[in-house]
């Protein structure tokens, strides 16, 4: 397992708010590697930079070793990321198909032939749910947890090196949630690596190859799986919090 990704001393800010602050992270090949924080820690930040939504003030990223300037979301997606935001991103007017096939085609060429495309976007779609979804309609009439496998399909018809999730089970129902957990564990065995960002201990605890903690935009610790604890991520997430229990 090579570093596949590299934050140095990576930097945002937004007029008087610092929302990341000389940040430094290295991120492996074949792992499910964590951000954990809480409100406000820089994760959402952290995430828009890594998918070229905004452009750092100051650091560098690299990608296999090597300095990346890629500067819009196009550049990103053509390095081999692929994000999936918290918020719920639908064309909710275009079929469940063509949402999932969104952005993969060149602007005047169809990279998959219109025979092809409900055989690959059904194959995608049984990877990551077990709910049974209509491909033929509108995105917008779905539940918002079918709406957020359709955007996680999305994603994985890119074949991403590196996968960005970002609270992407917190609408889903136990079923979808573990059929999620198990593709994410399958991706890292094929060696991409996927970030991972959540607030669940749960899911921290059974996916995470390593965990790193934002505290106030700053990178507080990183730590192998085998070294966490759920009170340890606590107190280094929310430090006042557990104080707060201890001498009340």
């Amino acid at each position: 397992m090579g570093t596949m990704l590299e934050i140095r001393n990576l930097s945002k800010r937004y007029g008087e708010t610092v929302a990341l602050d000389d940040a430094s992270i290295s991120f492996s090949s074949g792992t499910v590697h964590t951000i954990m924080g809480e409100n406000g820690s820089g994760k959402s930040t952290l995430v828009k930079l890594l998918s070229g939504v905004v452009s750092p003030d100051r650091g560098d990223i690299l990608v296999s070793g090597a300095p990346f300037s890629g500067s819009d979301p196009i550049a990103f997606q053509a390095a081999g990321f692929a994000t999936v935001f918290q918020e719920v991103l639908i064309a909710p007017d275009r079929n469940v198909i063509d949402n999932i096939l969104l952005g993969y085609d060149a602007p005047f060429r169809r990279k998959l032939p219109r025979s092809e495309r409900r055989a690959t976007v059904s194959q995608v779609l049984s990877r990551c749910a077990r709910t049974v979804i209509d491909l033929d309609v509108d995105a917008g009439v779905l539940p918002l947890a079918t709406q957020q496998l359709v955007v996680l399909a999305r994603a994985l018809t890119r074949k991403p090196r590196i996968l960005i999730l970002d609270e992407v089970t917190a609408a889903l129902d136990f079923n979808d949630r573990e059929i999620v957990f198990t593709l994410i564990e399958t991706l890292a065995r094929e060696g991409c690596l996927v970030l991972f960002i959540s607030h669940r201990m749960d899911e921290v605890m059974r996916l995470s190859d390593r965990i790193t903690i934002l505290r106030s935009g700053k990178v507080v610790e990183t730590l192998d799986r085998d070294a966490a604890t759920p009170e340890l991520l606590l107190a280094l997430m929310a430090p006042e919090i557990v104080e707060e229990r201890e001498h009340g």
